[in-house]
């Protein structure tokens, strides 16, 4: 018998997006994209003013929550500094270091380094290994003087999570220590407020005092935010409630335009994987929905088995008694021996249960608190989970770690 003939296209993929790009994250938008940092941009504009002219970028410091457009601004901004030095006839290049992924001198100095090649088209070997984070840098020092570039800014994105300063210090002396002529300045984007406090005491007297605070979004600048993308999608795809009610509930929960943009995009793609026309407010529910269990799932991944037997049993507990906010750890550890013993584990003892559960207290999963029961009982602890139980049971059920 031969087999059906296949006439779907497996890569279909229906008419909801027209560019999708626009709601990825990593995507950095043109300027006149950017909406509710008006005063950040002129402040980050006027600190990359003098290199538009061929002088020296001042050097700032922007703190600020995750998504509140700390990056986003900074890398828009210094490519339409890049845009307005061409007019002025003068070369001014930046280079991008997200931190966070680069730790260490030497790794952030390469990505420094390679950032600046590509930027600048040369054709330069940068290996990934076997030289020092000094050499990373000559290589940049020596793409400056190669290119004559005027003025060079690094953003450093996530600053604080660098193990030390040398690079930041390497970057403000590099002129004032012949190490080029170029004017070199950076902007360090930290989530902590008290970083410049963590700074060696020579590298903070050298930089000026521009420092920029970017707040969380308000609902109506969310809603602007999400409005200037709707271009993302088909027309007449989003239903008139969706972008209301993601800026709503991203303002209510978080204020973080990131995570706001990607909760539209996943209610599109809810919305493109059941082959509907419309993006709906069901579909913004739903991607809600899946965006906590997506978190949860990754708070717990890296614990022992034992504990998610512990959380799926107080989630358990909490489904099946919602009138009940928290229980005691003897009824919680009956019930944990049961899911531990049903996946073929030996069960720890109760004291050390109560142990970790006083653990995931601590991490913000659950919370414990010492309960009086009378003068028959005394006081025992209780455990209430911080979590919606549906959540953190379809966490658990659909990753196969309860």
């Amino acid at each position: 018998m031969s087999e059906p003939e296949q006439t779907d296209n497996i890569f279909k993929t229906g008419g909801v997006f027209a560019n999708r790009e626009l709601l990825r994250v990593g995507h950095v938008p043109e300027l006149d994209r950017v909406v509710g940092r008006d005063s950040e941009v002129n402040a980050i504009g006027q600190a990359l003013g003098p290199a538009t002219i061929g002088g020296p970028p001042e050097t700032t410091i922007i703190y600020g929550k995750t998504g509140t457009g700390k990056s986003l601004v900074s890398r828009c901004v210094a490519r339409k500094a890049h845009g307005e030095a061409e007019t002025n006839d003068v070369v001014f290049q930046h280079a991008y270091v997200d931190c966070s992924d680069y730790q260490t001198e030497t790794k952030a100095s390469r990505e420094m380094a390679r950032q600046l090649a590509t930027n600048l088209n040369a054709d330069v070997d940068i290996p990934r290994v076997g030289i020092a984070a000094s050499d990373y840098r000559d290589i940049t020092w020596d793409l400056l003087g190669e290119f004559a570039v005027d003025s060079l800014v690094v953003i450093l994105d996530e600053i604080d999570k660098l193990d030390d300063d040398e690079l930041l210090r390497s970057l403000s002396r590099a002129r004032e220590s012949g190490k080029s002529e170029t004017h070199v300045g950076a902007i360090c984007i930290s989530n902590k407020i008290e970083y410049r406090e963590r700074l060696n005491e020579r590298i903070d007297s050298s930089l000026q005092d521009n420092e920029i605070v970017f707040d969380p979004y308000d609902a109506s600048q969310l809603r602007a935010i999400l409005e200037n993308r709707t271009d993302a999608f088909e027309d007449d795809v989003l239903e008139t409630d969706v972008i209301p009610k993601v800026a709503a509930l991203s303002a209510k929960e978080h204020g973080d335009a990131r995570k706001a943009i990607d909760t539209l995009y996943e209610a599109g793609r809810l919305a493109e994987k059941q082959g509907t026309e419309t993006v709906t407010v069901a579909h913004v529910d739903d991607a809600v929905k899946q965006a906590e269990v997506n978190r949860f799932e990754k708070l717990v991944s890296g614990t022992t088995p034992h504990v998610k037997y512990i959380l799926h049993a107080l989630a358990l507990l909490t489904a099946d008694n919602p009138e009940q906010e928290a229980f005691r750890t003897h009824r919680i550890y009956n019930l944990y021996t049961t899911l531990a013993e049903q996946e073929g584990s030996d069960p720890l003892s109760e004291d050390r249960v109560y142990r970790l559960l006083k653990e995931q207290s601590f991490l913000g999963v659950t919370e414990s608190n010492h309960t009086g029961g009378g003068q028959s009982e005394g006081s025992y602890l209780e455990h209430r989970l911080l979590r919606d139980p549906k959540i953190v049971v379809e966490a658990l059920d659909t990753s196969g770690i309860s």
